[in-house]
């Protein structure tokens, strides 16, 4: 795992893989790696014997809405009719049924949410995850889903890497100005900065509801004040966001699934790494997934990410998306775990501390029921996940959460 990141195109099918492998760790930090033959002289408070199971980096989820307010289970059978998403959301469903649930829960009931969605993360070898915002859509709640996230980060053993996506939907009241409401969000940035509460930016760019001019110009005055970019980008439309993703040097271009061949191109000859959400494909009964084997083959960084979020894709369980990757995206093994781990962190801004096992490095670590990479992918959903260490630290075991 010595490779500098993002990895790219072709590198993403090179994975290092060490047999009888040991590794040391001292307090929250891997000091020491090496064979096990060689482990057998080391002095060692504590030895753990994963008897020859899989050990990984812990998992980076590089795309979550993690703190939101009440379920939507009830829209599954308007989506089995076939109704699109937009006409659900039209008719005050979708995203705004979210908002208005989460404007209505208290702040400690969010947070308790929050933290027992982060378990079920932790029990899937997540050990890094980002957080956004977005179902606020007003400064009282958007700035309470972020100091949710913030709280969350202090109480969990699991780091979370905070996005404001205020720009996620125009409330109803601002249908005919989406300008006014996004220069509400605008001014909502200076006080983000100041409390230290998101290290990122983020708009919804898609038909009904930003246009690639307004995301422009949104995200350019977030960059001015110092926070990263990212964008959902060509979720249903073809609107240009992975272009735009590229322009303004967003970390990341998120969703992807109707990119277009110019964006592929633009994204491949960039720094900035591609998201890939196939549970929301999946979800939502797509027939098209984004043509995450096309960016790879282009020369691109790709990463991975359930999305988890209420309306489009209801899970915490990665373990499951790296199988729709292999079985949907025609990914490889080794593509999907340098998608799941080291892109990932890049992907949010953690590449130099998560994702890999190298002296220096964290202790985020999990082992796995699982002989070797290739059988996650293989066995799917079901959980492998054996022995989950987080800075140094064992915070799941097969029986439950420490």
């Amino acid at each position: 795992m010595d490779k500098k990141g993002p990895v790219k195109g072709a590198d993403m099918s090179e994975l290092t893989v060490w047999q009888n492998a040991a590794i040391g760790i001292k307090g929250d930090t891997v000091v020491w790696l090496g064979s096990t033959e060689e482990a057998t002289i080391l002095e060692a408070n504590q030895v753990m014997d994963a008897k020859g199971r899989l050990v990984t980096p812990g998992l980076v989820e590089p795309h979550t809405h993690l703190v939101f307010g009440g379920s939507r289970e009830k829209e599954m059978a308007l989506k089995q009719q076939g109704v699109p998403y937009l006409e659900i959301l039209k008719q005050g469903g979708g995203i705004l049924s979210t908002v208005k649930a989460t404007q209505e829960t208290p702040f400690e009931d969010l947070l308790e949410k929050a933290l027992f969605h982060l378990d079920r993360m932790a029990s899937y070898g997540i050990t890094t995850v980002e957080a956004k915002s977005g179902y606020g859509l007003d400064r009282e709640t958007e700035l309470k889903q972020l100091k949710v996230a913030k709280e969350a980060n202090e109480k969990h053993p699991i780091d979370i890497v905070s996005t404001f996506l205020g720009a996620h939907a125009i409330p109803a009241h601002f249908k005919d100005n989406p300008e006014a409401f996004l220069q509400e969000m605008s001014d909502l940035l200076d006080e983000i900065k100041q409390e230290n509460l998101a290290e990122f930016v983020d708009i919804f760019t898609e038909t009904g509801v930003f246009t690639v001019p307004q995301s422009r110009r949104y995200l350019m005055k977030a960059k001015e004040k110092g926070f990263g970019l990212k964008i959902h980008a060509d979720e249903i439309d073809p609107l240009g966001g992975t272009e735009l993703a590229v322009e303004l040097g967003a970390i990341s271009g998120d969703h992807l699934a109707v990119t277009s061949d110019e964006g592929i191109q633009r994204l491949a000859n960039s720094n900035t790494i591609g998201v890939i959400l196939p549970g929301t494909s999946f979800y939502l009964g797509k027939d098209d997934y984004a043509r995450a084997r096309e960016m790879i083959d282009a020369g691109a960084a790709i990463a991975i990410s359930t999305d988890f979020n209420p309306g489009s894709s209801v899970t915490e369980n990665l373990q499951l998306i790296m199988s729709i990757a292999a079985l949907k995206l025609k990914l490889s093994p080794e593509e999907i775990w340098h998608a799941v781990t080291v892109n990932a962190a890049y992907a949010i801004g953690r590449g130099k501390v998560a994702g890999s096992i190298a002296v220096g490095r964290k202790a985020d670590i999990v082992v796995w029921d699982a002989p070797n990479y290739l059988y996650i992918p293989y066995h799917y959903g079901v959980n492998h996940t054996n022995t989950v260490i987080k800075n140094g630290k064992v915070i799941y075991e097969r029986q439950g959460i420490r």
